[in-house]
């Protein structure tokens, strides 16, 4: 077995693994239990209300776009954390140390980051389809879609946040260069209100970023075709969906690995040492 492939072997154990405790985990388990009590509980106090202009009620509507803000924020903010606290502990310098380890690394990451949607996802939809009618409309269709779009959404959302994890100098920025422009761009993406409301040159900006084609994409796949009319364009543009998505996961596979081998280049024991003794500090 050639070094590469003995890599990946290894990281998708490592994802495995990491999946495994992270849904034993009491915190996890609580991560998801209070987003699922807050989404449903929203869903259910808006049961009875219609969205102005069509004949959908707001859970028909607001579920694919909480699903797509779900996606779009947690596979970048997750990585971004996940990778400044392993390079501070270490944890990458052992990989860097091991033939192929960064990308044995990344494919932990990206398998870890997969399975972790499904208990997120389920702890929602399922009570959702109990609760609520006319939530997919699309039938098996609207399924396949969820899948094209959540795997392009996460080869193209994940990327990002490893960038972000690799360039922030301390765990503690992660929030100040990440968390908040993700929010921002989340905010803008038509995600939580429809983006036509916006200026132009803003609905301009918003398209450029993957959020925006993700919760456009989960949209397609819950609503019904009358639901295009909110759409810009009047049109759920499948075709720019796959394009955009794929074009930000082919260059986040060209440019992340390179931006981790720079830091792992710049990386050594003594600045993780330091590392260490500056993230003690700032607990105190």
């Amino acid at each position: 077995m050639s070094p590469r492939r003995h890599a990946i072997r290894l990281g998708l154990r490592r994802g495995w693994t990491e999946f495994r405790q992270s849904i034993r985990s009491a915190q996890d388990q609580g991560f998801y239990l209070f987003t699922a009590v807050a989404v449903l509980g929203y869903l259910f106090l808006r049961r009875d209300d219609p969205v102005e202009g069509t004949d959908l009620m707001v859970p028909s509507v607001a579920l694919p776009s909480i699903l797509a803000a779900l996606v779009a924020f947690g596979v970048v903010i997750g990585p971004a954390y996940a990778l400044a606290m392993e390079r501070e502990d270490g944890t990458l310098l052992r990989h860097k140390a091991v033939p192929h380890g960064l990308t044995g690394y990344f494919t932990g990451q990206l398998l870890f980051n997969s399975l972790s949607l499904v208990p997120q996802m389920l702890v929602i939809l399922l009570p959702s389809f109990l609760l609520f009618d006319d939530l997919m409309a699309n039938g098996t269709a609207g399924w396949v879609t969820v899948g094209w779009v959540l795997v392009l959404g996460l080869l193209a959302t994940m990327p990002i946040g490893m960038a972000i994890g690799a360039l922030v100098p301390s765990t503690q920025k992660v929030g100040t260069w990440g968390m908040l422009p993700v929010m921002v761009l989340t905010g803008i993406s038509g995600i939580f209100f429809p983006i036509q409301a916006l200026w132009s040159w803003v609905q301009v900006v918003a398209q450029v970023f993957p959020m925006y084609w993700i919760g456009l994409g989960m949209r397609s796949a819950f609503l019904p075709d009358s639901a295009k009319a909110l759409e810009v364009g009047g049109s759920w543009r499948p075709m720019q969906t796959a394009l955009v998505l794929g074009a930000w996961a082919v260059v986040g596979a060209l440019v992340v690995p390179g931006v981790l081998r720079r830091m792992s280049r710049r990386q050594s024991g003594s600045q993780v040492e330091a590392a260490r003794e500056q993230a003690v500090q700032w607990v105190r």
